[in-house]
């Protein structure tokens, strides 16, 4: 099997994330901050080692703000439910995952009202336009790092400093940057940062996480037992507690750390070169085929490895369908949860093929897919 689909979940994992997530899951499955004995308190040590490995991942100064959630779907809804409140104002690009879309079209029932800032057709972004939909009752602005449809790369540092200046909370989601591209919420001025586990940080399914810098102005998402200050009716305001409410998925969490780990061992700048290569290999090859169409920029400094294409006279889900039959290769078709992505590259009704090499993958992957591909077009050529 090529696996090429690390844009919906990266896979394999290292060797030291399944063997931590079983060591814990087997001995020490402890429930944290609920019961005695040497398990609970390894578990609990496992969480805090993990947070303080998120917390320096992204230069997040205080752990206790790094609140673990089951993905980045419920941290951004964490985000975005608990800050916001009737008659705000949030302003999103137009290439924003459902994840952020559908969150605010729910909310607008509740009197929060959103603008929608166009990208170009390569889904590049201009901060001037962020700023320009600037209004008096803006309280957010809320960005995707990068498009999980075309892979093209936001730039989060230079509206950062607008909604500095604004006065603005600052919510990034970085599902697909987290463990490709370096983060650092200090220098970007971000108040709000979503990540997920299961992507480039290389964890388990069933993790994410929000930075919260401000936890006065967020409200919890659920409530209910802590395992602190249980006397009270009233959701603790301590962190991480305020925002974790029900028992803890620790041994998820704790193979989380060993990716994170993983990441930084090997270096973040060796695991972006490589993925970039690869990317550019599979660019190179794709842009010559005949009746191939290519979205997002070339220039692979623009983009994280995510690679999306139509095939002439072939719907993107017969393309994956055949790929996957003919060749054992895992890729994704369709709208991918983000249908404002594919309005602004014009692939609304049709939806596209996507590409996602990994750090895992090898050129000899890549030449595998692109030969594939190729006889894929010449089939539909001779048809």
């Amino acid at each position: 099997m090529i696996y090429l689909n690390n844009a919906a979940t990266s896979w394999p994992k290292p060797e030291v994330v399944y063997q931590t997530h079983d060591a814990y899951l087997r001995h020490l499955s402890g429930s944290v901050n609920r019961g005695a004995g040497g398990a609970t308190l390894d578990a609990g040590r496992a969480i805090l080692e993990t947070r303080e490995l998120v917390a320096d991942f992204f230069n997040i100064r205080e752990p206790e703000q790094v609140i673990f959630t089951a993905n980045a779907t419920e941290a951004l809804n964490l985000a975005l439910q608990g800050l916001l409140a009737a008659g705000d104002h949030v302003v999103i690009s137009s290439l924003e995952h459902n994840a952020v879309a559908r969150p605010l079209y729910a909310l607008h029932d509740n009197g929060i009202e959103y603008t929608v800032v166009n990208c170009d057709p390569y889904g590049r972004l201009n901060p001037r336009d962020v700023e320009r939909a600037i209004g008096p009752r803006t309280r957010l602005i809320c960005l995707t790092h990068a498009s999980n449809v075309i892979g093209t790369l936001l730039p989060v540092n230079e509206v950062g400093e607008i909604a500095r200046q604004h006065h603005l909370q600052y919510l990034v989601d970085t599902a697909q940057t987290a463990g490709e591209i370096p983060v650092d919420v200090e220098a970007a001025g971000v108040t709000l940062l979503a990540f997920t586990g299961h992507k480039g940080l290389l964890g388990p399914p069933g993790t994410g996480g929000l930075y919260i810098r401000y936890p006065e102005t967020v409200r919890p998402l659920i409530f209910g037992g802590t395992g602190s200050r249980s006397e009270l009716l009233t959701q603790p305001e301590i962190l991480p507690d305020k925002y974790e409410s029900g028992t803890i998925n620790a041994p998820a969490i704790a193979a989380l750390g060993a990716g994170i780990r993983f990441i930084r061992e090997t270096g973040l700048d060796n695991i972006r070169r490589h993925t970039t290569e690869l990317t550019a290999r599979l660019l190179e090859g794709l842009r010559r085929l005949r009746g191939v169409t290519l979205y997002g920029p070339l220039n692979t400094g623009e983009r994280v490895p995510v690679v999306s294409l139509n095939i002439c006279g072939l719907s993107p889900g017969e393309a994956s369908a055949w790929l996957a039959e003919h060749y054992d290769l895992v890729t994704r078709s369709g709208l991918h949860c983000a249908p404002l992505a594919h309005r602004t590259i014009g692939t609304l009704q049709t939806g596209t093929l996507r590409l996602s090499p990994g750090f895992f993958n090898t050129t000899a992957d890549i030449d595998a897919t692109l030969t594939a591909i190729t006889e894929l077009v010449g089939v539909m050529h001779n048809a």
